[in-house]
């Protein structure tokens, strides 16, 4: 069976370089992104830059991931988490992933800057640099704060969908930054103190390693209610109503509740369970923004 499973895993090396792009993480980005390009306009959406956007935007997140991959190949080889990943383990070189990301963050700039518009190609590449190079190169390893500071590359997204469909730097696509870079702390740090031995163990000064897990479960309830009082943002300036409201305000009940639970009794709600909720969480509340902005247009 070993035996099996080598040769496949030979014969099939494309499955190391999607490994690298972060697949899943990178569809959670692009619904984001099309909730933003959706919002941004009351008809139909143009074709060109929808394709040519959500593929330019998946494939430069994809190079941001794989230069994450390419910097933290040490620390992923400690790691029980990641030390399964392409490069540890040696199916994919240095300088074959540093090329893999080159080309594929090349290709998306190059798609973006001709196919949709300027402004979206230099900002996507301004977030592949904040989350690969000043996040994933510095940040990471600098300061506890990381993931706070560092967030706003991942939370850029729905911003960049609403440009590659407007052209524009408008205040509404910057709330929906607002919301994920308030979610991004508290879905980070539950993982954090779930996997908080491998950080301390590569020498990470994440939250939970340099301040303990009772501050980190206090900080995330914290964040926990300045998530919930962003995602009222889209209703205050009116570009959202009743329909997201009713949702989303019961899904951040219930995101506070966890959070709760997991300060006060962890041993019903450990730390993996609202990290997988988190996730849930913005998926659901994307969704309800999309809904209530087509419900809005009908009636």
């Amino acid at each position: 069976m070993d035996k099996v499973l080598s040769i496949t895993a030979t014969a099939l090396p494309w499955r190391d370089y999607l490994e690298m792009t972060k697949p899943k993480v990178v569809a959670l980005m692009l619904l984001t992104a099309l909730v933003g390009m959706c919002l941004s306009t009351p008809g139909l959406l143009p074709l060109q830059p929808l394709l040519a956007g959500l593929v330019g935007i998946g494939m430069m997140a994809g190079a941001a991931a794989a230069i994450n991959h390419l910097v933290d190949r040490r620390i992923d080889n400690l790691m029980a988490r990641t030390h399964n990943r392409p490069l540890p383990k040696g199916r994919v070189s240095a300088k074959q992933a540093l090329t893999f990301a080159v080309v594929l963050g090349g290709f998306g700039f190059v798609l973006l800057y001709g196919l949709v518009n300027p402004l979206t190609a230099w900002l996507t590449f301004a977030s592949l640099v904040g989350y690969a190079v000043i996040y994933t190169g510095f940040l990471k390893r600098a300061t506890p704060q990381n993931i706070v500071i560092g967030g706003l590359a991942g939370a850029m997204p729905p911003l960049l969908g609403w440009t590659a469909i407007t052209g524009d730097f408008h205040g509404y696509g910057m709330l929906l930054v607002i919301i994920i870079f308030a979610w991004t702390p508290p879905h980070f740090w539950a993982l954090a103190i779930a996997r908080k031995e491998d950080y301390a163990k590569v020498g990470l000064p994440m939250l939970p390693v340099t301040h303990g897990v009772d501050y980190t479960k206090t900080q995330i309830l914290l964040y926990s209610f300045l998530f919930a009082l962003s995602c009222l943002l889209p209703v205050i300036v009116g570009m959202s109503g009743a329909v997201y409201l009713i949702g989303s305000t019961g899904l951040s009940m219930w995101f506070v509740y966890r959070a709760w639970q997991l300060k006060f009794q962890p041993e019903q709600y450990p730390p993996m369970k609202l990290f997988l909720l988190s996730i849930w969480q913005l998926m659901a509340l994307f969704l309800l923004l999309l809904v209530d902005h087509y419900l809005g247009l009908l009636s």
